[in-house]
């Protein structure tokens, strides 16, 4: 078997999870492993992947792993996938692995726009919601909701830089954390608003709190005992230069916005 480290931007995306009638990202791998000449079903023989990133989620370190010929190294699998999505290290992993369940952590890093954070209350947080707490509250799913969370809270200019780290994270869990993180930093909700949310009473309705929006949100890192990837230099180095240059155009946006934005009298 093979694991393979995929690089996606979430937004031409529906998600990770194949969907009927719209394009995800497990969709498009699998396309591309058609066109290579691999002959499946359903999915690959003993395929799983690491995570289901909502639509728009992006990811640094998505896995996948599955029955691979040899020679499907990580340049040859990027050949037939569009730019958004590039294979960019692999390594080989015992017969029996599987990417979900044998994943140690997870790291989702999302960057919140918050240029009103208060540098003493993002320290509160951090050490509040850090640690195993029920996050019932802060979750769509209804079990599998209590987690040991390690969380880090980096102000990088007018952003934080959140990192979420846990042995799996049930659904909108991360995107629920930063909507309430924002609202606590900014002053917009007091610091008991953590308790309560943490507490056994179900919030809901009006008084529950939303996720936020999916785009800034990236799964940073997955990790596993049985995995020594290697960065193939052809893959990594398309995949750096595919990513910077969307940076580019991401920021050339921003100045045209910008400039209009500040022209409106």
């Amino acid at each position: 078997m093979r694991a393979y480290r995929v690089a996606y931007d979430g937004r031409p995306f529906h998600g990770f999870q194949r969907q009927p009638d719209v394009g995800t990202v497990e969709d498009t791998l699998f396309d591309g492993l058609r066109a290579l000449g691999l002959s499946f079903d359903d999915a690959p023989e003993g395929y799983a992947a690491a995570g289901r990133t909502d639509a728009g989620v992006s990811a640094l370190a998505q896995t996948v792993a599955f029955e691979a010929p040899d020679w499907l190294d990580s340049p040859a699998f990027t050949a037939q996938l569009p730019e958004s999505l590039q294979v960019w290290a692999s390594a080989a992993v015992p017969a029996g692995f599987h990417a979900t369940h044998h994943a140690r952590s997870r790291e989702y890093t999302y960057h919140l726009h918050a240029p009103r954070a208060e540098g003493r209350r993002v320290e509160q947080v951090e050490w509040a919601l850090s640690g195993e707490h029920d996050f019932h509250n802060l979750s769509a799913d209804d079990e599998g909701t209590v987690r040991d969370l390690g969380l880090a809270i980096s102000p990088v200019g007018d952003y934080l830089e959140i990192r979420a780290r846990a042995d799996g994270f049930p659904r909108q869990l991360v995107r629920r954390l930063v909507s309430l993180i924002d609202a606590v930093v900014c002053g917009d909700e007091p610091m008991d608003r953590i308790p309560q949310l943490l507490g056994p009473e179900p919030v809901d309705g009006p008084e529950g709190i939303p996720p936020a929006p999916a785009y800034p949100l990236v799964l940073t890192d997955v990790v596993y005992d049985e995995c020594d990837f290697d960065a193939d230099p052809e893959a990594a180095n398309a995949a750096r230069d595919r990513f910077a240059d969307l940076a580019t155009t991401h920021r050339t946006r921003a100045r045209v916005a910008e400039t209009i934005a500040g022209g409106i009298e």
